[in-house]
């Protein structure tokens, strides 16, 4: 049983249409390289697929194929304007089919959004309602997919800023305590001796204590001892008596005196 006639006419079909280029395709290549080896003939075949692919065999050289196509066509005047005319009526039959399809996807794209509707039947709109279903359905799929993977990075970023702040919060922690620890073992510490006399010395002190008059008692003490011995010893030593004098008046003055050894085992102060 043979194959069935095929009608000559372009498939409207992509994949279909892509499947039987290649098959097609490589039929051509083989006829052209078996008519070439049996027949001796020089071929050259030169193939443009719809994608702008080029397919090409020769016999010999394409190029040398084709300069001599070029002088054998340049002798015979009669076929070129044949050749050129069915190649412009094949231009415009292809522009022509451009421009429909042209005209075809602007007004598909006017109805999607809303567009030049009003002539268009119920049927016509269901299938237009029906694909804008399908395309919202899409996007949305693909924006749920966008926000998942976003909220999955967030909770992602969440967990290891929280691990950073506890690990801030433990070296916080650690230097308070440090800080405490050095305190505590400074207040533990034992003070210097001379520190430790002389805050005894101003722990003991009244707290109503003023030095201008404790100041002025040791003065006044100290002048009473003067006046006595100077009264005892001015019989004896005249001399003595005299220093005792200045001595007297210069603690009335308020100056300081550098007391002599030898004087105050005399008891003059």
């Amino acid at each position: 049983m043979g194959r069935g006639k095929i009608e000559i006419k372009r498939i409207e079909n992509t994949t279909s249409r892509q499947v039987t280029f290649c098959k097609r395709r490589n039929g051509l290549l083989k006829k052209a390289y078996e008519l070439s080896i049996l027949c001796d003939a020089e071929i050259a075949l030169v193939i443009f697929s719809s994608r702008g692919r080029l397919y090409e065999y020769s016999s010999n050289s394409v190029r040398s194929t084709i300069e001599r196509y070029k002088k054998a066509s340049a002798s015979t005047s009669g076929t070129a304007p044949v050749i050129d005319v069915n190649s412009h009526q094949y231009f415009q039959q292809e522009a022509a089919k451009l421009h429909q399809q042209i005209q075809t996807l602007q007004n598909s794209n006017r109805h999607l959004m809303g567009e030049s509707i009003g002539n268009m039947t119920a049927k016509e709109l269901k299938s237009i309602e029906s694909r804008l279903e399908r395309g919202i359905g899409r996007i949305r799929s693909k924006k749920h997919e966008l926000l998942l993977a976003e909220i999955e990075y967030m909770q992602k970023r969440e967990a290891d800023l929280q691990g950073e702040n506890m690990f801030l919060r433990a070296k916080v922690a650690e230097v308070e305590r440090a800080e405490q620890e050095a305190a505590e073992d400074q207040q533990m510490a034992p003070p210097p001796v001379g520190a430790t006399t002389a805050t005894t010395e101003l722990q003991a002190l009244p707290a109503s204590f003023d030095p201008r008059g404790y100041y002025l008692q040791a003065q006044a003490s100290m002048l009473a001892a003067a006046s006595a011995a100077s009264s005892s010893s001015s019989q004896h030593h005249p001399q003595l008596g005299q220093e005792h004098h200045h001595l007297q008046t210069a603690l009335h003055l308020g100056y300081h005196i550098k007391v002599d050894s030898a004087a105050a085992s005399k008891g003059f102060i």
